[in-house]
């Protein structure tokens, strides 16, 4: 009998050390690829790796159009900075060709990093499909890098470590908000100590993870980090305790535009949610059906997640929330644009993604183990938001052309 159950033991402890063992590899081996993508030219020249190149070509291009188009406006506008005097929010505004009452809205860089593939897409859209729009042009309002700072500097979050993308209000409200369930997991998520890939707790943080999935499921884990958080500055998510200059200038600027049309559509680029290679449209929950129904009626064809399933989050303090406040009586359509990178969907990506901005947030925090390490953790945080797959770059920009065409077609045709 003791011979029977010495053997069983030792199966069991070989079973489990193989799970361990298999779910280590699985893990550490995870590495999605953008599959069956044809690389042009045409698309991928659209990118650049600076800030200064993004920005003085969005100024190149807005110029042109301005020579092209009457009473088009080019402004920029300076982000105050402690660190940085070059730091602007660039904008071009086109009036529409006829009195149509629509002004169509792209915004790019809330998350600054995500500003270059948010700064290509806009690109295109001026060299391609502005160009070709005909008497019908609605109103057209670019804005480009929200975040300077982090665009620059290749970070997601201002030089203030604010989260803009929780941040964005025209309430004061806001910043009061209180989030107990960030603050259960503050430890884990908040590491206070040097950045390094390679110790223990990086080495085992999934499986740390998968214990808390366990014990409070995958989207409550999800909500609790990811909807923004007041009280802790140094932390991930932080929504700031007041709002950004940028949030504060755009609350003063954007009135003269959008006080003079009654139906506005809101696109905002983003990156590192979702599929690779594939663009998501998602969005906070609509109460207003009839919103519901004409943004499906723009997007007709193309799925729409709307944040209501039960695998989803919501924020606090977003951007297209924000500006849809700026003019409260326009019927007001908005759509953040999502370019998967990390398969973020599926629970290893998920997991992925959290531990790459656990550990970059620690490396601005706490410092670096070496230098070594430094680069490491920053080149991977940086391919979480702008890969250099060439493929993953075309991809972007093709499915921009399109959703872009077709939702503006679209657009153009509502009453």
């Amino acid at each position: 009998m003791k011979k029977a159950l010495k053997i069983i033991l030792y199966f069991l402890t070989g079973l489990i050390l193989l799970v361990i063992i298999g779910s280590y590899i699985s893990y550490w081996s995870f590495s999605p690829e953008v599959a069956d993508v044809v690389i042009t030219n045409q698309n991928t020249s659209y990118f650049a790796d600076s800030y200064d190149e993004c920005r003085s070509d969005f100024v190149l291009l807005a110029n042109q159009l301005q020579k092209e188009i009457d009473n088009t406006t080019v402004e920029s506008m300076s982000v105050p900075s402690k660190l940085d005097q070059d730091l602007t929010i660039d904008i071009c505004y086109i009036p529409p060709a006829l009195d149509t009452g629509k002004l169509f809205v792209m915004s790019s860089g809330v998350h600054g990093i995500e500003g270059y593939a948010g700064s290509a897409v806009q690109r295109m859209f001026m060299s391609e499909l502005i160009p070709d729009m005909g008497d019908d042009r609605p109103g057209i309002l670019l804005i480009h890098g929200m975040n300077p700072y982090g665009f620059k500097y290749k970070r997601r979050v201002t030089e203030n470590n604010v989260d803009l993308n929780r941040n964005s209000s025209v309430s004061l409200e806001l910043y009061n908000t209180e989030n107990r369930g960030y603050a259960d997991l503050y430890n884990f998520i908040n590491p206070s100590k040097v950045a390094s890939s390679r110790n223990l707790f990086n080495r085992f943080y999934y499986v740390v993870a998968i214990v808390k999935i366990i014990k409070s499921s995958m989207p409550v884990l999800r909500q609790a980090v990811l909807q923004g958080q007041y009280q802790f500055p140094e932390g991930l998510y932080f929504g700031g305790t007041q709002p950004e200059p940028q949030i504060v200038m755009m609350k003063e600027y954007l009135p003269k535009y959008f006080d003079i049309y009654d139906n506005i559509f809101l696109v905002d680029l983003h990156t590192g949610y979702g599929e690779i290679g594939k663009l998501h449209l998602f969005t906070n929950p609509v109460k207003d059906e009839n919103i519901k129904e004409l943004t499906e009626t723009i997007f007709d064809g193309y799925y729409i997640d709307w944040g209501d399933s039960g695998d989803f989050y919501t924020i606090n303090g977003d951007f297209c929330s924000f500006m849809g406040d700026i003019n409260p009586e326009a019927t007001y359509i908005s759509m953040p644009f999502e370019f998967g990178t990390l398969n973020s969907q599926v629970t290893f990506g998920s997991l992925h993604s959290l531990q790459k901005t656990i550990i970059e947030n620690q490396g601005i925090q706490y410092g670096y183990k070496n230098t070594k390490q430094e680069k490491m953790i920053k080149s991977s945080f940086i391919e979480m938001y702008y890969p250099s797959d060439p493929a993953w770059k075309s991809t972007v920009i093709e499915q921009s052309r399109k959703v872009l065409n077709d939702a503006l077609e679209n657009y153009i045709k509502i009453k």
